[in-house]
């Protein structure tokens, strides 16, 4: 998926492809999601459909297709610009997902997530039809490293996996009225859904989590809870988990992040999310800024232009 601008997601309408060969099919997945090699064993019958829109940071993608398979190579990987996982919602047919040497059959109703920055396999032997959203690693609150330790494990039907697989559907069957604040706002549901869920399994299956995994999820946490705090710093953070900042900053490291940087993401999500949302509308950009800890309005404003390409008024207004 294109990296796309705040202002160019809220616009980006829902789009319908029909493959009109197996060689435009691999176009629009490259399109829809990252570049991907595809094989099939019947090229001149293949079909293929795709449905889409961009909510905020998120993509949601209905794919339906015959028989066919693609391959995430360490080649394409290389090219990668930014950092993806991907949530797929089997729907129809039954789909297979390969990942760090595991494997997931997924039939109607089964959820599985996957990285697109590690090799990755996805099969369909016949007709299928899934789901996908698809957003950047740092949109979750969850270390990357903790969220690839479930990559290709088949999340069932019943449960948190099955409520959140319900409101997937929900969402792409309401995609045309899926829009502005109310959009970005189930986008962030969504996400937080999925973090929830992701939780839960850590719950049912710790031996399945690194202790230093465990300890960014505790320090992601905390962060979350701490971020209209303009003190908020390394040291701070590193003194209430009882570790030396040495240590915190080499547990994000091994996330390929830093704490500063992690820290400024949240924040911008947050402040973007305040601007354009009805609730806060009568209150300044400046005021919307300092709830999430940043006192000065000019560093605040330079910071959101770097970041998004426009500035707070301008993303307000709609510009």
């Amino acid at each position: 998926m294109p990296a796309a601008t705040p202002a160019q997601a809220q616009r980006r309408d829902v789009t319908s492809s029909v493959a009109t060969s197996f060689d435009h099919w691999k176009h629009l997945v490259a399109e829809s999601f990252v570049p991907l090699t595809a094989r099939t064993v019947d090229v001149d019958g293949f079909q293929g459909r795709m449905r889409s829109r961009v909510l905020d940071r998120m993509s949601i993608v209905e794919v339906t297709a015959s028989s066919h398979e693609v391959h995430r190579t360490p080649a394409l990987i290389a090219q990668a610009h930014e950092r993806y996982f991907k949530l797929n919602l089997q729907l129809e047919g039954t789909g297979l997902l390969i990942q760090d040497n595991r494997e997931a059959v997924l039939q109607p109703g089964d959820l599985a997530i996957y990285d697109t920055n590690r090799p990755y396999t996805l099969a369909f032997e016949e007709n299928t039809r899934i789901m996908v959203l698809m957003f950047p690693c740092d949109t979750l609150s969850l270390p990357p490293d903790y969220v690839g330790q479930l990559a290709a494990v088949r999340l069932g039907s019943g449960g948190l996996s099955g409520i959140v697989g319900q409101f997937i559907r929900q969402l792409s069957s309401n995609l045309d009225v899926l829009n502005g604040p109310s959009g970005a706002r189930l986008a962030t549901n969504a996400l937080d859904l999925v973090s929830t869920m992701l939780h839960a399994e850590m719950d049912i299956t710790p031996d399945r989590m690194k202790p230093q995994a465990l300890l960014a999820v505790s320090i992601r946490e905390y962060i979350e809870a701490n971020l209209a705090d303009p003190m908020l710093s390394p040291a701070s953070i590193a003194a209430a988990h009882f570790i030396s900042t040495r240590h915190l900053h080499n547990v994000f490291h091994e996330s390929g992040s830093t704490v500063a940087s992690w820290i400024r993401t949240q924040r911008l999500e947050g402040a973007r999310r305040d601007l354009r949302d009805p609730l806060h509308a009568g209150q300044s950009v400046g005021t919307v800024a300092a709830r999430w800890g940043f006192l000065d309005a000019a560093h605040f404003s330079r910071t959101f232009r770097d970041a998004f390409g426009i500035s707070p008024t301008e993303w307000r207004r709609g510009s």
